[in-house]
């Protein structure tokens, strides 16, 4: 039966596959030279994934170490629907499977759809060990997974961490590190403008060029000058 679900779930995804949707995917991730991509669409793929949040992990492991992308990200959002609803033991377990593959979320996409659903609980228990362990990685995702983790706890009304890896990764050599870190402030501006105002009077000097750009996207014309001119 669980065999059957893996089947019946490859079979759903390549159904869903649009040939525009995958040339929009070609241009836009960053497409390694054995990486499939089917062009299925986002929401298509979480309806999916709540259809089969029952699979066993074994069988997303094996979507895990796909070279498919679609069938990747089925099984990241798959462990976040399962994640969703898990408490006590199976949360821990699910946040250690997912560590564990962490060379298997290998495209921003994929770091973006998991990251906050996946951590975000475990997290928001109070456990942010982790992201500083995350932070110091050498794998260009784990430390975007961090980042993105962070978006569980900014929808709780919590910051500090976030504010935290800014700091710490405002020196990092990969623009879609500093890409994040603007758009986790600008997600803290949206629930809480004058706190990342006053985060960024402090500390905007010292941040990448596209991360001030990117935290400040929503503020008012004059204040956004502020920061962003001539930078």
């Amino acid at each position: 039966m669980a065999n059957d679900l893996l089947k019946e779930l490859r079979t759903g995804l390549r159904d869903l596959a649009e040939p525009s949707v995958r040339a929009q995917q070609e241009r836009v991730l960053s497409r390694s030279a054995d990486d499939e991509m089917l062009g299925v669409r986002v929401p298509a793929l979480r309806r999916l994934a709540r259809t089969y949040r029952g699979l066993p992990l074994d069988d997303v492991d094996v979507l895990l170490h796909s070279r498919v992308h679609e069938e990747r990200f089925a099984a990241l959002l798959v462990l976040a629907e399962r994640m969703r609803t898990a408490r006590g033991a199976e949360r821990g377990q699910l946040l250690d499977f997912y560590l564990a593959r962490t060379d298997c979320v290998d495209n921003w996409d994929l770091v973006d759809g998991s990251a906050h659903l996946v951590l975000g609980p475990c997290l928001v228990d109070g456990d942010t060990r982790l992201l500083d362990e995350l932070a110091a990685s050498s794998w260009l995702w784990d430390r975007r997974i961090a980042v993105l983790a962070t978006l569980a706890l900014i929808r709780q009304g919590q910051y500090a961490s976030t504010f935290h890896l800014v700091l710490a990764l405002r020196q990092d050599a990969e623009p879609l590190i500093h890409k994040a870190l603007g758009w986790m402030l600008r997600e803290i501006g949206r629930r809480d403008e004058p706190v990342m105002v006053a985060f960024l009077d402090r500390h905007a000097d010292a941040l990448p060029r596209v991360t001030v750009r990117y935290a400040t996207e929503r503020l008012a014309p004059a204040e956004r000058a502020r920061f962003v001119k001539g930078r």
